[in-house]
């Protein structure tokens, strides 16, 4: 079985691995209160971000509580998950949410992005080997 502890080497750990990701987020969704954006990286694994500012959560403990939730959540599914650089950014009302809805949300937006990140990759496959067959390279030129 393998380990679903939350080491260091799954969290973003510093300004400028949070600023690659907000000015180069290929990939955006959206949950209640929640929304993520990650960007591909090369480590063979997800790593995550948090940004629950006091204007969006007022309450301490619903920030603390929404941080361990999303934690939780990509702690679980770390193994599922691309290898993408995520940050979850919470919304205004998301603090109001109970557990249930947010693990539900988290779930599904992992889902999604798993499934947009496929489709990525498998249109880049697509694209190159058209232009690997067009240069000649395989008998489809002939």
């Amino acid at each position: 079985m393998p380990r679903q502890d939350f080491p260091r080497k799954l969290r973003l750990l510093t300004a400028g691995d949070y600023r690659r990701v907000f000015d180069s987020a290929v990939y955006k969704v959206h949950g209640k209160g929640l929304m993520a954006l990650a960007a591909p990286n090369t480590l063979g694994h997800p790593r995550l971000g948090l940004v629950f500012s006091k204007r969006n959560v007022r309450l301490a403990v619903d920030r603390n509580r929404l941080k361990r939730l999303v934690r939780e959540s990509i702690r679980l599914t770390q193994h599922d998950l691309p290898a993408v650089d995520i940050v979850v950014l919470a919304r205004r009302g998301s603090g109001e949410l109970d557990n249930e809805i947010l693990h539900r949300q988290l779930h599904g937006m992992w889902r999604r992005l798993d499934r947009d990140v496929r489709k990525t990759r498998e249109r880049e496959n697509a694209l190159n080997h058209e232009s690997a067959n067009s240069r000649g390279t395989g008998k489809a030129a002939e």
